[in-house]
């Protein structure tokens, strides 16, 4: 594994940093559209309050005109140079050592702090988290890739812990350590900012938008790829605040995948870029409430209100101890079948594998019209978007569907039939308005249990539910519900429970929306087409 060129990565970081610097400025053609574009975006940004910076940034618009081209590409690689290292990353072989140890205890504590504080000598073996935390998938296969190119990992992305869940997966499988982006926010934690500056993380500043900045995080993205190191970004670009599995991804990072194999197969040097989908699911997720309320307050404006009823500093602190001490949670992370940066299946060895079986030469995916390689952004955009949903495609058949889903799922089913509306949001304001006794709740698990087992012997969805019948599902997921988040989700009142929180029976219902096993209301929106028009 030290073998990794990730390992030696301080001893490249000023050459990484000059190659980014090269390319982003020798790429530009109009050095005064993209500092024009830079100017006006940041002087925007910064005009309440950005002092010297504003200030900076005011004198260049000013003096841009009066600029000759030798000026103004000098002004773009001081900018280009100054974006590069701020975003470059670091890493420190002893920091990853001790942060593989320190893991176990960390998660141990969050997954299940009360066998964590019984056991403590245990809880310090990775090992210790097996029973906690499942890791899935061809690992093997993706062992085997991490040798013969470079892997890029895209998992589904739903907790602030996706990060540290993941590290642990891909320490536990065995795979190299991966670089990854992380929000420059995350860098002004003390403890974080150590961790992830000395392992490999490259700062993302979310608040500049300007062309320029966006140049060099792709640039170094893809100049990573094509030097072997490995890397990690969620596709979804931020936590699902629906609780659902991610359908429209945000590709720009993925498609220097494309990039990469392209210059390095210009370069004589042909590298390849395989792209391995994960998801991560949770039988209780950490900010459940706080997403759905995010999600809801978007989806409805005016008609979702955010009933706060924490009292005081204390009574949030409170609860919040009271979810985290009281949880005996599962995780699974699922690797799926690798994929090339066409969006094909990869075999063991690393080959091509087209939708009809046949074995394809990648580097006949990059050829321009004179059949040498080439980059050309229009057809590689396309490729890229036939990767998004190859990647789509493996989160759904890779989604673990846990008791709390499955009985999410069937309560809010009974919650809409009793109001007999597919308003979601009048379905919501009928918190504890509607009843269901455990029988009818877990003869309609039953009937779900079989649905989702249909799909799993066909290889659409996986389930981690106990053996047994709807009603042992029904006691596993009220056991994961109970005490953990501040509101109860289904409370008992004798042979029945109350639909207590709805907010939560739709985000975790949710998860299975997009395989047709719950109410689907966060399907994504499809752009009306324009008139046509008939010449």
């Amino acid at each position: 594994m030290e073998s990794a060129p990730i390992f030696r990565f301080n001893d490249h970081k000023a050459e990484l940093v000059e190659e980014v610097v090269h390319r982003v400025t020798t790429q530009v053609k109009d050095p005064l559209f993209i500092l024009n574009d830079a100017a006006y975006l940041e002087t925007r940004r910064l005009q309440h309050g950005g002092g010297s910076e504003l200030a900076e940034w005011r004198s260049l618009a000013s003096a841009l005109g009066r600029m000759g081209e030798t000026d103004r590409r000098s002004k773009l690689r001081h900018y280009a140079q100054r974006y590069a290292w701020d975003v470059a990353g670091n890493f420190d072989p002893r920091v990853y050592k001790f942060a593989s140890r320190a893991i176990a205890p960390l998660l141990g504590a969050l997954m299940s702090p009360r066998d964590t504080v019984k056991n403590l000598p245990a809880s310090l073996d990775l090992a210790a988290l097996d029973s906690r935390i499942a890791v899935e998938g061809p690992r093997d296969h993706v062992r085997r890739l991490c040798e013969l190119g470079t892997v890029v990992f895209v998992p589904t992305h739903l907790s602030n812990l996706d990060s540290v869940a993941f590290g642990f997966a891909i320490e536990r499988a065995g795979f190299p350590p991966a670089t990854y982006g992380a929000g420059k926010n995350l860098f002004t934690n003390p403890v974080l900012s150590f961790f992830m500056h000395n392992l490999g993380a490259y700062r993302v500043d979310r608040r500049l938008r300007h062309l320029l900045y966006k140049d060099v995080l792709k640039t170094y993205s893809c100049v990573l790829l094509e030097r072997g190191y490995h890397s990690l970004f969620f596709p979804g670009g931020t936590r699902s605040r629906s609780g659902g599995v991610e359908r429209r991804l945000k590709l720009g990072l993925a498609g220097t995948g494309v990039e990469a194999f392209t210059r390095t197969t210009m370069a004589g040097k042909p590298r390849r870029v395989f792209f391995v989908p994960a998801t991560i699911n949770y039988l209780l997720t950490l900010e459940a409430e706080t997403l759905i309320d995010d999600f809801l307050q978007e989806e409805g404006k005016a008609r979702y209100l955010i009933e706060d009823d924490e009292s005081t500093r204390f009574g949030r602190v409170a609860a919040f101890i009271n979810k985290l001490m009281g949880l005996d949670g599962a995780c699974v992370i699922r690797f799926s079948q690798p994929l090339d940066c066409f969006g094909n299946l990869v075999d063991d060895d690393g080959n091509s594998v087209d939708a009809g079986g046949r074995t394809v030469d990648p580097t006949s995916y990059i050829l321009g019209r004179d059949g040498t390689p080439a980059i050309d952004p229009v057809r590689d955009a396309e490729y890229t978007r036939e990767l998004g949903e190859s990647i789509v495609r493996s989160f759904l058949k890779d989604t673990v569907a846990m008791p709390t889903h499955i009985v999410a799922a069937a309560a809010f089913a009974r919650l809409k039939q009793s109001v007999g509306s597919g308003d979601l949001f009048a379905m919501l304001r009928h918190r504890d308005d509607v009843s269901v006794s455990r029988a009818d709740l877990a003869a309609d698990i039953d009937v779900l249990l079989e649905k989702a087992r249909a799909q799993e012997r066909i290889g659409a969805l996986q389930l981690a539910v106990p053996h047994g019948n709807g009603r042992d599902v029904l006691t596993a997921a009220l056991k994961a519900f109970s005490g953990y988040h501040t509101h109860e989700v289904l409370s008992p009142r004798g042979d029945a429970l109350l639909l207590t929180d709805t907010r939560l029976l739709f985000y975790y219902q949710n998860r299975l929306a997009a395989h047709g096993l719950a109410a689907d209301h966060i399907a994504p929106r499809v752009a009306k087409a324009g008139p046509r028009v008939v010449a």
